[in-house]
């Protein structure tokens, strides 16, 4: 992989999400990254029973905020080329994505993860 430093523009993925963002610290193992946009919303639900809808606490899973930071693995940051988008513009594009691939799939588990973004877009896309 290319020598990312403090300032390069990458991509990580955290969790289940995958985000573009600036690293602003490098550390032992991880990359502090500074969201700048959304390329894939976190999926909804439980991580460790991925995709299942019989879990004690089906978790609505936000995506990290504009200019959050989080300490990505160094394993999962891969520089990134290319515009950065708009963060907003981005994570609408991210939700109306994984809503598309919910609705192809008949469950119970796309049923309540569709509920959790709808409830996710009215908080993120108010006003």
């Amino acid at each position: 992989m290319a020598e990312v430093q403090i300032g390069s523009i990458v991509t990580g993925i955290y969790k289940t999400g995958k985000y573009i963002g600036e690293i602003t610290d490098i550390r032992p193992q991880h990359y502090l990254v500074r969201v700048l946009g959304v390329l894939k919303h976190p999926m909804q639900g439980d991580l460790h029973s991925p995709k299942n809808a019989d879990v004690l606490i089906f978790h609505e899973r936000r995506a990290l905020a504009f200019r959050e930071q989080a300490n990505i693995p160094k394993q999962m940051v891969k520089p990134y080329e290319g515009e950065v988008p708009n963060y907003l513009d981005s994570l609408k594009e991210a939700v109306d994505k994984a809503k598309r691939e919910l609705v192809e799939n008949p469950s119970e588990w796309a049923e309540k993860s569709l509920q959790m973004y709808q409830s996710l877009e009215k908080d993120y896309f108010k006003g």
